[in-house]
């Protein structure tokens, strides 16, 4: 338990500089960044459907639209239609997890068009919004991940869903969600134009997301039989472990802006 908890945070404090050095160099750095995470995520998601040698081709065809769409024209239309769709494509297959009415198997081409939606399409949202504003959904974001991992360790309590994610507790829920609005209100205050209020509601609307795409995530994971999705980031397991509720919160939160300014 030691020894994992020191790799994660060690991770961490590696990782956290290097992506503030990306948000704030801009484009290309940017776009470099979020070019890899979205390829090596999808590779990852790939592999829960195809794994080791299976299906190469269609691994390197799906990384090479991946690298497409990232660089698309930020005012290509159908991005935001897309998005929804993936995340409502995701809900239904959490809503369907317990009566095994998912399909067990996908077939290709619907797995190649999945990742692609699931990764790319919203990843290159952070192409349409400012440092403050990646900022803060990083920031609220990981502050709900990692307040639900240590109220949830040191807390433990009931589960939420069992059959979907085993050590998820409500403790752990509750725990991230004072994390998110505490830390979504602060950077507010610091760096934004709405009032706190605004800051603090958008902080729990991003925990809930973000744990939609946890369990999300978690139960695709085990429909799949795995536990981790890679190897890539000691004590988190691989990139999509660690970018599962960015995934839900980054479309969210652009969705929110677009109606309510949260910064000037």
């Amino acid at each position: 338990m030691k020894s994992a908890h020191l790799q994660r945070v060690l991770t961490s404090v590696i990782l956290l500089p290097l992506l503030g050095w990306a948000i704030f160099s801009g484009d290309p750095v940017l776009s470099l960044a979020i070019a890899a995470v979205a390829c090596l995520g999808l590779l990852e998601f790939y592999a829960m459907f195809w794994p080791l040698r299976e299906k190469i081709a269609w691994k390197a065809g799906g990384t090479l639209l991946a690298l497409g769409l990232v660089w698309a024209p930020l005012t290509w239309s159908g991005t935001a239609l897309a998005c929804l769709a993936m995340l409502g494509m995701a809900l239904a297959f959490l809503a369907q997890h317990d009566r095994a009415r998912f399909p067990d198997a996908l077939q290709d081409s619907q797995i190649l068009l999945t990742g692609l939606l699931y990764l790319p399409f919203i990843l290159r949202l952070f192409r349409t919004v400012s440092a403050p504003e990646i900022g803060l959904v990083l920031l609220t974001t990981f502050a709900a991940d990692t307040g639900a991992y240590y109220a949830g360790s040191y807390l433990g309590g009931a589960k939420i869903w069992p059959s979907v994610s085993p050590k998820k507790t409500w403790a752990g829920s509750i725990g991230g969600l004072g994390a998110s609005v505490a830390v979504s209100t602060a950077f507010g205050l610091a760096f934004g134009t709405a009032g706190w209020q605004a800051f603090a509601l958008l902080g729990a609307g991003l925990n809930i997301a973000a744990q939609t795409g946890d369990f999300f995530e978690s139960a695709l994971k085990r429909r799949q039989g795995i536990k981790d999705s890679g190897w890539v980031l000691p004590g988190h397991g691989g990139i999509l472990d660690r970018i599962d509720s960015l995934l839900f919160t980054l479309p969210l939160y652009c969705g929110l802006a677009a109606l309510f300014p949260f910064f000037a």
